[in-house]
């Protein structure tokens, strides 16, 4: 037998190519995750301390458009290239044009500390994602990696900083397959994504780092009924999605074409802010939110709670400050949760489970990876319901979201069609124009 024969027998096992798949990216999947993982950690470890400064010195606050002009300044002298974000991501995966300069993690990362130090509204799942997917993308370069290949190293950067920053590698690990192209999943990449979810996690732990623990008390009689009530609340939580991205969305669009100063506009907004805050004489719309987030589950909130978390995260981003949205939309959707034990007759533990992942869904169009993420936090035994709510709420949301670069890969609906292949920033300015006409 000579050597051409035994290497066609070789190439008739998938196998054998499958493992050295698995060797190569389990390998990149372990330093990208191990670096990711330590500067989530360091960041998350960051924004503890910050919080707790800000708390046992609330006249920091008064210094939030100081913080707002370091923020805004440090982005229009240094930042131009990566002030896109995430959506930065999005289109380089979509449409690959040169790395992610490396710039983006020191921005995002000390942008993100300011903004929660001096009192913004911001959340962190948004500057863990842009850590890890300017780091992932060193590794293009260094190895040489392909446009394909390049197009995996971005994912597993995705899946790996959303793991690390809320301790849910399952959820890390499909929302990096999920978030990228709308209604469709890159099943390509499933492996290193969740290699890489699950090793970033890993590392970020070793460093002493614990993530906030939740629980549903008590979930409901899995009935026809108390199903219907579970849609009932998806529509609800998706509709609130919706007001969110446009809230967002708004209030940047505002700043942008009033004020053509970039580091002006966060600190206009962080006097406005202030002022607000000390009006309210409550940091309890700020930061992450995350005491009203566990009192949501078991004692009633204020009606209003939902609503003027919205305004200030909104506001803030909307302004130029810095920081994700996934945490305060956690907050947003567990507050109304709490609120519609009113009128839906679920108990209020599931309906603050169901909110605090489905609101989340309907804004990131990501209702797979936010049912497995409630599944990981709070037990399958609130699965179906949480299904139901987040599958809803992304019916429901519409095709708009938190992520303006976004691509239709399927319509939600069939009379849609038209859209697909279209970025919802594109699809958004499309209906603006046919109102126009």
């Amino acid at each position: 037998m000579n050597f051409e024969t035994i290497k066609k027998s070789i190439s008739s096992f998938e196998q054998i190519p499958a493992l050295v798949y698995l060797v190569k990216w389990l390998l990149i999947c372990i330093l990208i995750g191990s670096l990711v993982g330590s500067i989530s950690a360091f960041f998350l470890l960051s924004l503890n301390w910050a919080t707790n400064f800000r708390e046992s010195h609330l006249w920091i606050i008064a210094l939030l458009p100081v913080g707002g002009f370091i923020i805004g300044l440090s982005y229009y002298l240094y930042g131009d290239s990566v002030v896109k974000g995430n959506n930065l991501l999005l289109e380089e995966f979509h449409s690959p044009k040169k790395i992610i300069p490396f710039r983006m993690v020191p921005l995002v990362l000390f942008g993100t500390i300011l903004t929660h130090l001096f009192g913004g509204s911001a959340g962190r799942e948004g500057t863990a994602v842009q850590m890890g997917g300017a780091i992932a993308d060193r590794f293009t370069k260094l190895l040489k990696l392909s446009n394909r290949d390049r197009q995996i190293v971005l994912i597993v950067g995705i899946s790996a900083g959303f793991a690390a920053v809320f301790g849910t590698p399952l959820a890390g690990g499909i929302f990096a397959l999920e978030v990228l192209i709308l209604g469709r999943i890159r099943l390509d990449a499933i492996v290193p994504s969740f290699i890489g979810a699950v090793f970033a996690n890993y590392f970020c732990e070793i460093w002493g780092v614990s993530h906030t623990h939740y629980s549903i008390s008590t979930v409901a009689e899995m009935n026809p009924i108390n199903l219907l009530w579970a849609l009932l609340a998806g529509i609800i939580f998706g509709l609130t999605a919706n007001f969110f991205s446009k809230s967002t969305h708004f209030w940047a669009n505002l700043f942008n074409s009033k004020i053509k100063y970039p580091p002006l506009r966060p600190v206009i907004g962080g006097v406005i802010l202030a002022i607000a805050i000390y009006a309210l004489g409550t940091t309890k719309y700020i930061g992450l939110g995350i005491p009203t987030i566990v009192e949501s589950f078991n004692n009633n909130l204020n009606s209003y709670d939902f609503l003027l978390k919205i305004v200030f995260t909104s506001f803030t981003l909307g302004a130029g400050f810095k920081g994700g949205e996934v945490t305060p939309l956690f907050y947003i959707g567990a507050a109304l949760g709490n609120v519609l034990i009113w009128f839906i007759p679920l108990p209020m533990g599931l309906l603050a489970g169901m909110g605090f992942v489905a609101v989340f869904a309907g804004a990131t169009n990501t209702p797979i990876a936010c049912t497995v993420m409630g599944i990981e936090l709070f037990g399958i035994e609130s699965g179906v319901f949480i299904a139901i709510a987040c599958s809803a709420a992304y019916l429901f949301s519409g095709h708009s979201g938190v992520y303006s670069s976004q691509i239709i890969g399927s319509p939600k609906l069939p009379f849609f069609t038209k859209e697909k292949g279209l970025s919802l920033s594109q699809i958004k300015n499309s209906r603006a124009k046919n109102k126009g006409l």
